[in-house]
């Protein structure tokens, strides 16, 4: 195993790099100022500063960096992409300048993949170019939503239209102004094999019987102008067309799904860590008290001597799953997918919350990101699966691989 970076993600990460130094970081202040003026949740707007900030990145060529398929995307490896993962990272704005967002690029990557022609030319495109956003709508508040076949929301096929019936939370994006377009997952024939029963559609946003309910918080912000909301389907009716793959590949297409979405995510919580421990150290190396910088007072030295060597095995677990998902395949990487989704967001969390003590009270306030930041890892540690349900299957793997050795079942 090589973990050396290609010529092509070196000269990805150099002009990467170089854009976040001069376009992005020097935008934030501004962007988050423009959300504090905006109106009530519900009606936000989008800053000015991102449609600047995408117009940049798309004339740089730093455009859907995370799609390995060079006819619609930047064709990098999944290998090649998580070092552009970790720079977005540090940043809240820099995914959707380059329009590598969450949940658009699973959304994307679905159309990719599983999409019809026609399916591609309605939502993938627009997606493509960075013109409208989408939502995902899988979870329920009223089931156990770690389970997938828990889920009690309906798409019946009836002639040659799709019912829909029920209702979704955290439905990521759906606040957004430009969000058109919604993924929603449901029961198709409860009678079929358990993993050939529910089928995802495609429902725009603005389809009679589609009602936001309301947009949650989440640690008491709203994450505008994205935000999560709670989501109701009430005998909301598309063309069967809308059916991505068919009905009953509904669990197929999440696995598929899932597997790229959580590279994604732990780059990005890497460079949340990086970014935190950035400002720890600037922090402890500038404060004084009791006649010390703070580098120096008590078991600092040691909290920043754990931090750099949590991200660093997070950072090489994490590239060697991208590089068994680009040698072996999604399936032949589950164990190392789980064990990154839960080692990274608690890597994240761990070294943002030792940044936030180092700053004090400060840590706290809206003066520098890291109340934020944490907020961010901590919801990674449920998004996408549980730690638990990951470390379930990690366990489930391990005990056939070992069983295997000793010739049992």
């Amino acid at each position: 195993m090589d973990f050396a970076y290609s010529a092509k993600a070196q000269d990805y990460i150099a002009r990467l790099t170089a854009f976040m130094n001069e376009h992005v970081y020097p935008a934030e202040e501004t962007y988050f100022k423009s959300l504090t003026l905006s109106p009530d949740h519900g009606q936000w707007q989008q800053p000015a500063i991102m449609e600047e900030l995408k117009a940049k990145a798309k004339e740089a060529g730093l455009w859907n960096l995370f799609l390995p398929n060079e006819t619609y995307g930047a064709g990098l490896s999944n290998a090649d992409y998580a070092p552009l993962a970790e720079i977005t990272g540090t940043s809240f704005i820099a995914p959707e300048v380059f329009n590598c967002s969450a949940p658009d690029t699973g959304n994307m990557e679905v159309l990719v993949h599983y999409g019809n022609e026609a399916q591609k030319q309605k939502w993938l495109l627009p997606l493509l170019r960075g013109e409208i956003r989408s939502a995902f709508c899988m979870t329920e508040p009223g089931v156990a939503s770690s389970d997938a076949t828990n889920m009690q929301a309906t798409a019946v096929v009836d002639g040659d239209e799709v019912v829909l019936n029920g209702r979704k939370w955290w439905s990521t994006g759906i606040g957004h102004p430009n969000c058109r377009i919604l993924i929603f997952m449901g029961l198709t024939d409860p009678t079929a094999d358990k993993h050939r029963q529910h089928s995802m559609v495609l429902v725009p946003l603005d389809t009679p019987g589609v009602k936001v309910e309301r947009m949650l918080t989440v640690f008491n912000t709203y994450d505008e102008p994205s935000g999560h909301g709670e989501v109701s389907f009430t005998n909301v009716r598309v063309p069967v067309a809308n059916i991505i793959a068919g009905p009953g590949r509904g669990f197929e297409i999440a696995q598929g799904r899932l597997g790229p979405g959580r590279i994604h995510h732990c780059m990005r919580a890497i460079g949340a860590a990086e970014r935190a421990l950035e400002l720890l150290c600037r922090r402890a190396g500038t404060r004084v008290a009791f006649g010390k910088p703070l580098a120096k007072l008590g078991g600092n030295p040691d909290i920043v001597a754990n931090c750099r060597m949590a991200i660093e095995q997070a950072r090489l677990l994490t590239l060697k799953a991208a590089w068994m998902m680009d040698t072996v395949g999604v399936k032949g990487a589950m164990s190392e997918i789980s064990q990154i989704k839960v080692i990274a967001p608690n890597v994240a969390q761990q070294v943002i919350d030792a940044a936030i003590q180092i700053h004090g009270g400060a840590g706290l306030s809206e003066d520098f990101p890291l109340a934020a930041l944490y907020g961010y890892a901590r919801v990674l540690r449920l998004a996408d699966g549980p730690d638990e349900v990951h470390r379930m299957l990690i366990a489930k793997l391990e005990y056939k691989k070992q069983m295997a050795k000793l010739g049992l079942k």
